[in-house]
């Protein structure tokens, strides 16, 4: 009951640039999130693997989206996170290699812009992504911490803050889980990681592929909304597959497979397998294109509770795994010493 009020909360609460303005379309973002958080294993707790805990997630997939169009800065900031323009050759807009991304944004677009672009044109999907992560394995580390605390605090009194704390630590982080599982999806759409975002463009077009400008949105709202068969979307979608790689690469590696889609997306609009219901493969291509935006929102979501086990939390800053182990006083208020 009090995760349904916490959610009760929660829910109560014109693109710029280069790149795509939507992705998916408000229903593949709603279900892309459902399906990911309904295929949580069960090494998560309970919670986050609650019919509560995947509807509030499904439904704070499209905000991102619905965001848009509040207002400047807001939208010349934001939109870009959405989509990174990459040629052929996995560069970003011609310029920076996928496989050399730098650690920041800021040094990202001291890159970019010696090859006379910037962030906010080239978009800057790859930080959403791993930026999104991290706080989320922040926030699966606070919340245990949280949980640590109601399970070891020494008196009644100190229970209770820990229980309210956990409360708001779980709201917190099903919230961030949403909102970062938008573009965990939009890195599964190939025209969200391609410069041919909306029709081919200005760009040697040999195979004559489409300019239709209107692409963009009929492939992935339209199409999706009016063919996929979401329990296919669910059984496309592999097992859990385990990196041994940091989410820096994990993540290079979903935006390139999904940059390899790319050429077949146009190939199959040219034979119009998108056009009305489409064709077999069309419909194919699609389910399986939201099978791998929720599979890797899934495998992401493991990895990020599996490393939450590592991280700190408080200031200064504690050891989670100390915590977890009682090897400090669960006192209320002992998270922040100002």
């Amino acid at each position: 009951m009090r995760l349904m009020a916490a959610i009760a909360v929660m829910l109560a609460g014109s693109a710029l640039g280069a790149g795509p303005a939507w992705a998916w379309g408000h229903t593949g973002h709603h279900q892309v999130s459902l399906l990911a958080m309904q295929a949580l294993p069960a090494e998560l707790p309970e919670e986050l693997r609650s019919p509560e805990a995947a509807a509030l997630v499904a439904e704070l997939g499209p905000e991102p989206d619905l965001s848009k169009g509040a207002g400047n800065p807001h939208d010349a900031d934001r939109d870009p996170g959405h989509y990174v323009d990459l040629d052929e050759a996995g560069r970003v807009f011609g310029v920076l290699p996928l496989a050399e991304l730098p650690p920041s944004r800021d040094a990202y677009d001291t890159r970019l812009r010696t090859g006379g672009v910037t962030q906010y044109r080239a978009g800057f999907l790859p930080y959403e992504l791993l930026g999104g992560w991290q706080q989320v394995r922040h926030d699966l580390a606070w919340w245990r911490a949280a949980r640590a605390g109601v399970r070891l605090a020494p008196t009644d009194a100190d229970r209770a803050w820990f229980e309210r704390l956990a409360r708001h630590r779980l709201a917190l982080a099903l919230h961030d889980i949403g909102v970062w599982s938008h573009y965990v999806a939009d890195a599964s759409q190939p025209l969200h990681v391609s410069v041919h975002f909306n029709g081919w463009g200005d760009h040697p077009n040999p195979r004559g592929f489409s300019q239709d400008r209107r692409l963009h949105a009929r492939f992935e709202g339209e199409f999706v909304r009016r063919t996929v068969a979401w329990p296919a979307v669910a059984a496309a979608m592999p097992a859990y597959q385990r990196c041994d790689c940091t989410p820096a690469e994990r993540l290079r590696d979903y935006l390139g497979a999904t940059l390899a889609q790319v050429v077949p997306l146009y190939a199959l609009e040219q034979r119009g397998a998108f056009q009305g219901d489409g064709t077999a493969d069309g419909r194919a291509f699609v389910t399986a294109r939201l099978a791998a935006g929720a599979s890797a929102l899934r495998d992401l979501l493991v990895d990020a509770w599996r490393d939450s086990a590592t991280d700190k939390v408080g200031w200064p800053a504690v050891s989670l795994a100390e915590l977890e182990a009682g090897q400090h006083p669960m006192r209320a208020g002992m998270f922040w010493q100002d």
